[in-house]
């Protein structure tokens, strides 16, 4: 299994390589533990917010807060926020907020450019994106206003999966914020509605796709349910 890309002068503790991480959304409840999570096992987690007044929360997580607005960042910034990094953690969304010009520039338009921009890199991050369980193929209709998030979600994920990079894409269900369990791996055909995913779950899996390659190129959707995450990703 070779995983994250260890780092020349990384810290080892014990016999784990620890891996320095980026976290886009970083004040998001799944970016949250995630950064709780990755920091226990001795990773460094940089965590991208948008405003200074986040920063206390991302220190007290174990973090270290990175003040950026990714709507407005320019190529040659996204190359340098991601410098340094072995991995990348896409968590971040519009929310619904701000109508959906604001959807498209975060959940379509800052994904790809930080695609773009893994894919310029010369170290070529590992880059895992959390997305949703009915992307790409949603269905959703265009006068539906849920439509802009769907459209802007399926845009960044086919993005994702034409690109060279080293992807993952994450499928969660609707997320709660029950404590973390296991899960269950879905399948084309499987209904989605009427089954949850913890919040914390969804981190859990984002850094076990990290340590191991058998998920990159893959697209995984999944909700609660009884396999072990570690077996399951």
């Amino acid at each position: 299994m070779r995983g994250l890309r260890p780092k020349p002068s990384g810290l080892n503790v014990g016999l784990m390589t620890t891996h320095r991480i980026l976290v886009i959304g970083g004040h998001g409840h799944v970016a949250k533990h995630f950064t709780q999570l990755a920091t226990s096992q001795g990773h460094q987690v940089d965590s991208v917010i948008r405003r200074d007044g986040q920063a206390d929360d991302i220190t007290s997580w174990g973090g270290s807060p990175v003040v950026a607005d990714v709507t407005t960042l320019r190529p040659a910034q996204w190359d340098d926020l991601i410098n340094d990094h072995d991995a990348v953690v896409w968590s971040a969304g519009a929310g619904g907020n701000g109508g959906p010009e604001d959807t498209y520039a975060v959940d379509r338009d800052a994904c790809n450019a930080l695609v773009d921009a893994i894919g310029r890199s010369p170290h070529r991050p590992r880059f895992v994106l959390v997305s949703w369980c009915s992307s790409p193929n949603h269905g959703v209709p265009s006068d539906n206003s849920f439509f802009p998030y769907a459209d802007a979600k399926a845009a960044a994920d086919r993005h994702t999966m034409d690109s060279s990079i080293r992807w993952t894409i994450l499928g969660p269900v609707t997320l709660s914020h029950d404590p973390a369990s296991g899960v269950r791996i879905l399948t084309e055909g499987d209904e989605y509605r009427d089954i949850t995913v913890s919040r914390e779950t969804v981190a859990k899996a984002a850094l076990a796709c990290l340590d191991d390659d058998i998920t990159e190129g893959k697209f995984i959707r999944f909700c609660d349910g009884p396999m072990p995450i570690a077996e399951a990703f």
